[in-house]
Order: C-alpha cells, then structure tokens, then sequence
C-alpha cells in the first residue's frame, strides 16, 4: 500500500458510507469494497468496566510490595520510587474510570479495521466549510484522552 492509497477516497465510496471527504478523518482510512463488514466504518462506544475489576485492580495496587527506595537521589537509575508511588497512590484513590468513560462515549467514536487491525478513531468535523481533515494519532502507552487537558 503506498502513501496515496492511505488518503485518498472516491466520491462514490464516501456518498456510499455517508461520508464528506473534506471534513471527516474516516475519508483518510484506507476504504476499500470488500465482502466483509470487517472494513466497515463501525460505532464504538467504551463498554462500561465492571465495579468488581475496578475494586480488585485498586485492591491490587494497593497491595504492591514497594522495593528499597534507589541509591541515587536523581533518576538516571529510573523512576524514583516516590513518583511510582505517588502514581499508583493516585491510580487507587483519585482516578475516576466513570468519569473517563463518560467523557469517552460521549464523542463520535468509530472502528474499522485497515490492514487487519481494528483502528479506533473518533470524528470530530470541522465547523470550517472547507477545513482539510486533521488526523491527531499517539502512541503507546498514550491515549487519545491526552489530546484534551480537561480529562
């Protein structure tokens, strides 16, 4: 596949999908007409997390046997052990899930799958008549929840 195939979608496949290929992020998916709905533009929405794997994962945290703090006062050993557990501290009591997944299912979420990975995105069209679309990635360990400061 080169670079062209990746942005490029006909008009007829976007009146197809119900797409406007000035304004979306899914006219830059690879589209192509397959048999299968595995390449279909698909809702998402994050599927609400059970209290007792939220209760058992605080439990665990929790329970984390801490190693002897390091021997250097700076961080070219690593993390210092204090932001770790400043970390997990924050993880096990003032993180809300509920209030991420809220957040979440609250935009325009999809999926698709593109070269037999399923790709989530969300489509937030321009209020712009002819803005060009605008695809914002990241990385693992990162989250499309990092793109707003508010969460």
């Amino acid at each position: 596949m080169n670079t062209t195939d990746q942005i490029q979608i006909t008009p007829g496949v976007a009146s197809r999908r119900g797409l406007n290929t000035r304004t979306t992020f899914a006219s830059l998916a690879p589209q192509r007409e397959q048999a299968s709905d595995k390449n279909a533009i698909r809702p998402f929405q994050v599927t609400a997390v059970p209290e007792a794997e939220l209760v058992e994962l605080r439990r665990r945290i929790n329970a984390t046997r801490w190693p002897e703090r390091e021997t250097v006062t700076d961080a070219s050993q690593g993390v210092q052990l204090a932001t770790t557990q400043a970390l997990a501290r924050y993880w096990a009591t003032e993180y809300d899930w509920r209030k991420i997944e809220a957040k979440l299912n609250a935009l325009p979420q999809f999926i698709t799958e593109i070269d037999g990975l399923d790709i989530h995105f969300i489509q937030v069209r321009s209020k712009h008549e002819n803005a060009l679309p605008l695809i914002v990635t990241h990385g693992w360990p990162g989250s499309i929840i990092r793109a707003d400061e508010n969460y």
